[in-house]
């Protein structure tokens, strides 16, 4: 349990030790674009960590973001990360004052307001992605994209695998699997190696699909199971598996990898837990659809292994950061649109 902020960021910037091992055989910098983001800090915190246990106090990890909070920015400087600010939409930027590096992981998006600004979400999800591989092209390039970009499946299913047809619902799910394009065809026509890391969704306890849940159960608020199975996984897990896949990046074709949690997870059996952590009944509205947004992960647990932290664990960290009275971003995920309209 984590009695405060900073006990959840010691524990989502502890690396593993297969992390330490893979870090410890990058050729280069590391720049991450969009480090200011829900994920971005924790990541750079785990990368400078990693590298620092493997000895490889050599490398430099530049976190790339507007910075608009200077506090968030001097907690990595004290974490040993070199903060960039720099603004990546502002027309007037030029991608060559940023540092050059031998690695980069691309975690710029625009999601929210997509449905209300398609050309925004195009600009951001697809278009930087172009500039950006023509700024770094012979860096390894881990970009996060999302289990957006497949359509909804049965729950029976298990999910998509990598292997199944991409069906992109709405502007948001359309641009990424934009990106997921731009980046391959500089792998193709470049070279660049790249792997694209279809997530969804990242717990952190701040925000994320159990927090959304939990939040309604513990207030009394109905809980929709129209949408009745998601798949989450644990922040520091994806972080880590986002890291490591920069040694598994490729050209012509881009390592492409479903990241999410093992289980299909049922939105009214986690009401239900969470309901028994409260001590309270949750209140339930819908029926379950027989489709739902679900990625079959099980290549990426074959390759690096299950998320260290489980499902049920989550749901009791979860319930006792709200026991605590510990803040929330107050971004819900909106796992629950079917439409493709954020």
């Amino acid at each position: 349990m984590f009695t405060d902020e900073a006990a959840l960021e010691e524990r989502l910037s502890t690396p593993p030790t297969a992390l330490v091992r893979d870090l410890a055989r990058l050729d280069g910098d590391l720049l991450v674009l969009g480090a200011g983001g829900k994920m971005g800090p924790g990541l750079c915190r785990l990368a400078r960590r990693a590298l620092d246990a493997a000895d490889r106090t050599d490398l430099t990890v530049h976190a790339v973001s507007r910075w608009s909070d200077p506090a968030a920015a001097q907690k990595l400087e004290d974490a040993g990360v070199r903060t960039v600010p720099f603004d990546l939409m502002d027309p007037a930027a030029d991608l060559k004052e940023l540092p050059d590096a031998e690695n980069v992981v691309f975690m710029v998006g625009a999601k929210f307001g997509s449905a209300d600004a398609p050309s925004h979400a195009w600009a951001v999800n697809a278009a930087m992605p172009d500039r950006v591989a023509r700024r770094w092209p012979d860096a390894r390039i881990a970009a996060f994209s999302t289990g957006n970009v497949y359509p909804l499946v049965p729950v029976s299913s298990g999910g998509c695998t990598e292997d199944d047809p991409v069906g992109p619902v709405g502007e948001y799910a359309m641009s990424c699997l934009g990106r997921e394009r731009m980046f391959g065809h500089a792998a193709l026509t470049r070279g660049t190696r790249v792997a694209n890391i279809r997530l969804n969704y990242a717990v952190d306890l701040r925000y994320g699909v159990l927090a959304d849940i939990a939040s309604a159960v513990r207030a009394g608020e109905p809980v929709d199971v129209t949408t009745g199975h998601a798949n989450v996984v644990w922040q520091g897990y994806a972080n880590e598996v986002a890291l490591r896949s920069l040694l598994h990046t490729s050209a012509p074709e881009p390592f492409t990898l479903n990241l999410t949690g093992p289980e299909t997870a049922s939105v009214r059996r986690l009401a239900h837990w969470f309901g028994e952590e409260f001590g309270k009944d949750p209140v339930i509205a819908g029926e379950e659809a027989p489709t739902a947004l679900l990625s079959d992960a099980s290549a990426c647990h074959a390759l690096f292994g299950y998320p260290d932290v489980s499902l049920r664990t989550l749901v009791r960290w979860q319930a006792d950061w709200l026991h605590r009275g510990l803040p929330l971003s107050g971004k819900p995920t909106k796992f629950q649109v079917r439409d493709g309209r954020f």
